[in-house]
C-alpha cells in the first residue's frame, strides 16, 4: 500500500484569524510539504488544479516540476489535470519532460473536473463535458503508445504522422510510457471506461461510507478483464479528506473549522445541505469517509478500507481552507513516520 497526500494549494482566509496568506507563500508552503513527504518516506504527492481566488495552484505542471526538482524519491502527480480543457499533445510533452527530468517520478491523473471554471476560461462548451474528455483521453492514450501519431477528432486539429517529443523516461517494465490514470468521483461509466482502456483508476470519495465503492471497483476490474486486460493487476487508488494529529479529539477539533469553511462554500454553490459537527464526527468515525484522528486510528481505517476495496494507494487532502503550515507539516510527518509503517506492516502479505 502506497500512501501520500494531495493539495489544491487552498488559500482561503483563515477561519480563525481571518488572515490571508500570500500566493507566493502558499506555493512555497506546498513545496516544503512535498520535500518533507519525501524525507519521511511517503510515496506520493498530488497537485490539483483550480482557477479561483481561494486556491493558489492553477498550473499544476509548473508546481510539479518545481517539486520534482527538490525531491529524490517521491512520485509527484496531478490531482487532477482537467484534460477536457487542455490540449493532450501539450500536456503529454509537459509530463514527458518532467518524467525525463525526474527519472520517471511523475504521474498524470486525468479527469473531467468537478469544478467547471476552466471551461469558459479556455473556451470549452459545458454541453461537450463528456465528449471532450472521451476524445482527449483517447488521444492522450494513443500518444503514449508511441510515435508517429495519426489522429483526427472534433476538438483539435488532426495529426498526420506527428512526432510527439520528448518521449517519457525509459522505465523498467514500462519502457517509454507515462504513468497515466483516470480520476472519477464514482460514476459507473467512468469505471467502465478506465477498465476498458486498461488504465489505473482513482476514486475521489468525499462522503458517505467508502466501502460502498466496492461494487465500482469490481465493475472496473470486470470491464478490464472483458476487454483483454488483467483487471487484478490494474492499480486502484483512493483520495479522501483526512488529517493526522497527535490525538484523535485534538485532530478533529482542530480540523473542523477549516473543513466547515470549505463545506460552506461548496454547499452554497451546489445546493448541498450544510454539514454540522454531528455529521462531521459521524463521517470521521469508523467506516466513514473522513480519515481524521491520531496515527493508529487513521492507519486502522485505511487497513479496513483496503479489506473492502483492495486498493493500492490512499492519499489524503489534509489542508482544506489553508490549514496553517506548522500543522500541515506535522500531519505529513505523522502520516509518513507512524501511519505508513502501520499500514505497510499490516498489508505486507
Amino acid at each position: 500500500m502506497r500512501l501520500g497526500f494531495y493539495t489544491f494549494g487552498d488559500n482561503a482566509p483563515d477561519p480563525l484569524t481571518g488572515e490571508q496568506t500570500a500566493v507566493s507563500t502558499r506555493l512555497r508552503d506546498v513545496l516544503e510539504r512535498i520535500r518533507l513527504a519525501d524525507e519521511v518516506g511517503l510515496d506520493y504527492a498530488g497537485i490539483g488544479e483550480h482557477h479561483r481566488p481561494d486556491y493558489a495552484i492553477s498550473s499544476p505542471a509548473t508546481v510539479i516540476a518545481a517539486a520534482l526538482a527538490q525531491t529524490e524519491r517521491i512520485t509527484v502527480g496531478s490531482a487532477v489535470t482537467v484534460l477536457s480543457t487542455e490540449d493532450p499533445v501539450r500536456v503529454y510533452q509537459q509530463f514527458a519532460t518532467m518524467d525525463q527530468i525526474s527519472g520517471g517520478r511523475v504521474e498524470l491523473l486525468a479527469g473531467r473536473g468537478s469544478f467547471i471554471e476552466s471551461y469558459p476560461l479556455f473556451g470549452a462548451d459545458l454541453e461537450d463535458y463528456d465528449a471532450l474528455f472521451d476524445e482527449k483521453i483517447m488521444l492522450l492514450r494513443q500518444i503514449d503508445q508511441g510515435n508517429p501519431v495519426t489522429w483526427s477528432g472534433r476538438f483539435r486539429a488532426p495529426l498526420t504522422g506527428a512526432e510527439i517529443l520528448p518521449r517519457p523516461f525509459d522505465k523498467p517494465g514500462r519502457g517509454e510510457r507515462l504513468d497515466i490514470a483516470i480520476a472519477t468521483g464514482g460514476n459507473p461509466q467512468s469505471s467502465v471506461r478506465a477498465g476498458v482502456l486498461g488504465m489505473p483508476v482513482n476514486y475521489a470519495i468525499i462522503g458517505g461510507r467508502p466501502a460502498q465503492f466496492a461494487p465500482l471497483v469490481d465493475l472496473y476490474r470486470r470491464a478490464a478483464d472483458e476487454s483483454g486486460h488483467d483487471g487484478a493487476a490494474l492499480e486502484v487508488s483512493v483520495s479522501t479528506m483526512g488529517f493526522v494529529g497527535d490525538d484523535s479529539r485534538g485532530a478533529r477539533d482542530f480540523y473542523y473549522p477549516y473543513y466547515l469553511q470549505n463545506m460552506k462554500k461548496i454547499s452554497a454553490e451546489r445546493g448541498f445541505p450544510l454539514p454540522n459537527r454531528l455529521s462531521y464526527d459521524a463521517t470521521a468515525a469508523p467506516g466513514g469517509a473522513y480519515f481524521i484522528g491520531e496515527p493508529e486510528e487513521v492507519a486502522d481505517k485505511i487497513i479496513t478500507l483496503h479489506g473492502a476495496l483492495g486498493h493500492d494507494r490512499h492519499i489524503l487532502q489534509m489542508d482544506l481552507s489553508g490549514v496553517p503550515q506548522r500543522e500541515s507539516l506535522r500531519a505529513i510527518e505523522l502520516l509518513g513516520t507512524q501511519v505508513a509503517p502501520r499500514v505497510r506492516e499490516a498489508l505486507a502479505d
